[in-house]
C-alpha cells in the first residue's frame, strides 16, 4: 500500500464532512486534487472507500475501518509531538509511574508537583493501574517506579516506605449502619454502593473483595474522584469505600459518618516500588528519594 499522512488527513476530513469538496477546503486543496488522491488511496488498498452520492459521500465498511484508525494515528502523532515538545523546551530526562488509585488521588498530586518544581527538567508519565499489575510491570522492566498497596508474592521487587493510610466505610449521617464505630465487609454487601469508575484500581480491588465473599456488590453509580464519592454519600446515594486521607483532607461537606472495616485489607500503606534501586535511572532515583523522603541522601 501506497499513501501518506495527507491522504489520510485528507480522508478523514472528507468523511467527517460527508462531501469531497468540503473536505479538500478543510485541507486546502483542490477538489480536483482531492478526487484524484482518493482514486490512487482506493487503488492503493484495493477496495473502495467512499461511496459518490449526488448530495456528497458516504462510508463504505472499509471506509469506517480506515477511518477508525486514521484517527488513532493522529492521536498517537499528536501524543508523540506532546511528549517531545518538552524536550525542545529543556525537559532532559523522563520518568514512567504507575499507581493505584489511592495513591493517584490522595498523595502522589501533592508529591509530584513538589519534586516537578524542584527538578523542572524532568518530566512524568502517571497511569493508574491496580497494584498486582504495577508491581508485575516493575518487576519485568517495563516501568522504572511503581506506588502500590500490596506485593505479589515471588515478585523481585523492591519496597520502600511512601505512606500510610486505611480504607474506610462512609456513609449518610442517618444511616441505619452510620451508628455503628466498624463493621465486618460482608455485613454491609447488602446496601447499594458509591463507587469510583469501573476501570480504576480501587473499583477493580472492591469488586474483588465482594466476590471473594461470594457477594456482588450493588454499585448504584460511578464517579470520577474520592471528593465526588464522598459527596454522593452524602446526599444519601448509597455507602462508599474511599481512604480516610480523602474524608479528612476533603473540604467541608454535610455531615458523613466514618466506619472502621475490621478486615486486614483495609489498611493501605502505600509503598514505592522498583525493581532495584541501585539500578534506577538518575531521575527514577531522583523521583525515589523525592516520595520516600531520602533526598538528601543523594550525591
Amino acid at each position: 500500500m501506497h499513501y501518506d499522512l495527507t491522504d489520510l488527513r485528507l480522508f478523514v476530513a472528507i468523511a467527517e464532512a460527508r462531501n469531497l469538496t468540503r473536505g479538500a477546503e478543510r485541507v486546502h486543496l483542490a477538489a480536483s486534487s482531492a478526487s484524484h488522491r482518493m482514486r490512487l488511496l482506493e487503488q492503493s488498498i484495493g477496495t473502495p472507500l467512499l461511496v459518490r452520492e449526488p448530495r456528497g459521500v458516504s462510508l463504505t465498511r472499509a471506509g469506517d475501518a480506515l477511518l477508525r484508525h486514521a484517527r488513532q494515528v493522529f492521536a498517537q502523532l499528536e501524543q508523540m509531538h506532546a511528549d517531545l515538545t518538552p524536550y525542545a523546551k529543556g525537559v532532559r530526562g523522563h520518568v514512567s509511574l504507575w499507581a493505584n488509585t489511592h495513591a493517584t488521588h490522595a498523595f502522589l498530586p501533592d508529591s509530584l508537583a513538589a519534586f516537578l518544581k524542584r527538578h523542572p527538567q524532568v518530566s512524568i508519565s502517571l497511569e493508574e493501574h491496580t497494584s498486582p499489575e504495577v508491581v508485575m510491570a516493575v518487576a519485568r522492566g517495563e516501568v522504572e517506579v511503581g506506588v502500590v498497596a500490596e506485593s505479589i508474592e515471588g515478585a523481585e521487587v523492591e519496597l520502600l516506605p511512601y505512606r500510610a493510610d486505611r480504607l474506610v466505610l462512609i456513609a449518610p449521617a442517618d444511616h441505619p449502619i452510620a451508628q455503628r464505630t466498624r463493621t465486618p465487609f460482608a455485613e454491609v454487601l447488602d446496601y447499594p454502593f458509591v463507587m469510583l469508575h469501573s476501570g480504576s484500581a480501587i473499583h477493580t480491588f472492591t469488586m474483588n473483595a465482594a466476590a471473594a465473599l461470594g457477594r456482588h456488590l450493588e454499585v448504584r453509580i460511578q464517579v470520577r474522584s474520592f471528593e465526588a464519592v464522598c459527596r454522593m454519600v452524602s446526599a444519601g446515594v448509597g455507602l462508599g469505600l474511599v481512604p480516610r486521607s480523602a474524608v479528612a483532607d476533603g473540604p467541608p461537606r454535610e455531615p458523613l459518618a466514618v466506619i472502621e472495616l475490621e478486615e486486614s485489607w483495609a489498611q493501605r500503606d502505600l509503598k514505592v516500588c522498583v525493581r532495584k534501586r541501585e539500578q534506577l535511572s538518575r531521575f527514577a532515583a531522583d523521583l525515589v528519594a523525592c516520595l520516600t523522603g531520602s533526598e538528601a541522601e543523594l550525591p
